[in-house]
């Protein structure tokens, strides 16, 4: 699982969660700021993180901002 909180600290990144196991990964660069994940799920989330590179700086970016991010309308 990957997660990106609201308004969270710098430098901008992600979660990943894997079993017991978390890490904060850079967007920019994949490294591990803090954590660790066993060797296949690191190898897993850096080719998935580099896939989705300009999509995770976007989110970044709007969940800097909470009041960024649209509206879903409600059922109707």
């Amino acid at each position: 699982m990957v997660y990106m909180y609201f308004v969270d600290h710098n430098p901008p990144h992600f979660h990943a969660i894997y079993a017991e196991h978390e890490a904060l990964v850079r967007i920019d660069d994949g490294s591990i700021i803090r954590g660790e994940l066993p060797k296949t799920a690191a190898r897993l989330v850096e080719q998935w993180r580099v896939l989705h590179a300009a999509e995770l700086e976007e989110t970044w970016e709007l969940a800097r901002e909470p009041a960024a991010l649209g509206s879903i309308e409600p059922l109707q």
